[in-house]
């Protein structure tokens, strides 16, 4: 079973890259005021990028798979297996590498590996989103534009609290605006995984996507903070380029996870089932959620607890 698709308008999720876009032309600008980086001698990880690479594309594959031929089927099975075996080869690769791509001393720190835990699992959960966007088309009957519009007040919301993170910051310590964000994407998603052939759009779409781009405008800059905080210099990029990947990992992971789980509804009317399948889709969004809540209070908060009472 294979879930309808048609055009539709980008969710806010989707457009979280676009600042990256505006950084890198302030970047160019001001190329004169950045620091040189000290230049290091070293060699490609060639073996850990052709593991990493085909393993983690076997693995969705098989996922993507599961949505058609069954979770027990040779197409879903094979892929499955291989992406494990060669992500597990990438590991063993990693602990001997001279310099690994992706340094596993990394996940030494429980704050760091709680911090990309979380992101995988919270940009994940945010892929809910896509099917929300073709709710409205279809229940609503709306046209792309329309539905971008009725996206854009929930972006302007992100927006808002994303440029007061560093005043709260300043008053509140840094696990505790990472765990409200979370917890409000959380309730506001568990909200939207209500959806029905009947919910308005007010209480039943926009609402709970304030909620939800008000977590989202309070938890990415702090939990980027959190995975690249203490990295020794040496580190620096390979530290960055992890966050980048379990977003992206995570993102792939959970939208196909997520297209699997929805496909498995069917009401034999188009509209009914559009509507069942992203209120299960989100539903699984907001499972997602409750465990990055989990993942937080019990690997960032305690971790940095510990660390401030160290550095006294």
């Amino acid at each position: 079973m294979t879930i309808t698709t048609q055009r539709t308008a980008a969710p806010a999720a989707a457009r979280a890259g676009t600042p990256v876009h505006a950084t890198l032309v302030l970047a160019l600008r001001f190329l004169r005021f950045l620091p040189e980086t000290e230049l290091r001698q070293g060699r490609f990880d060639i073996v850990g990028a052709v593991l990493a690479t085909p393993g983690s594309t076997a693995l969705v594959l098989g996922i993507v798979d599961a949505a058609d031929f069954g979770w027990t089927a040779v197409l879903t099975l094979a892929p499955l297996v291989t992406g494990v075996v060669l992500l597990g080869l990438f590991v063993r690769v990693e602990r001997r590498a001279a310099q690994p791509i992706v340094p596993l001393r990394l996940f030494a720190s429980r704050e760091r590996s709680g911090a990309y835990l979380t992101r995988m699992l919270y940009m994940g959960a945010m892929m809910g989103f896509f099917f929300t966007a073709q709710f409205v088309q279809s229940v609503y009957h709306w046209t792309p534009l329309q539905a971008g519009l009725a996206f854009l007040p929930m972006t302007l919301v992100n927006f808002v609290f994303a440029v007061q993170v560093p005043r709260l910051l300043e008053r509140a310590a840094r696990p505790l605006v990472l765990l409200t964000g979370v917890v409000l994407t959380t309730l506001g998603m568990a909200w939207l995984s209500r959806l029905g052939l009947h919910t308005p759009y007010l209480t039943g779409v926009a609402l709970p996507m304030v909620l939800i781009d008000a977590g989202l405008g309070l938890t990415l800059a702090p939990l980027t903070s959190s995975g690249v905080d203490g990295v020794a210099p040496e580190d620096a990029g390979a530290g960055s380029g992890l966050v980048n990947t379990v977003h992206q990992t995570g993102s792939a992971l959970s939208l196909s996870i997520l297209t699997a789980v929805a496909a498995s509804v069917s009401t034999g009317h188009a509209a009914a089932d559009i509507a069942a399948r992203s209120g299960t889709a989100l539903t699984g969004s907001s499972v997602l959620l409750a465990v990055a809540v989990v993942t937080v209070l019990a690997l960032i908060v305690p971790a940095r607890v510990t660390h401030y009472e160290r550095s006294l």
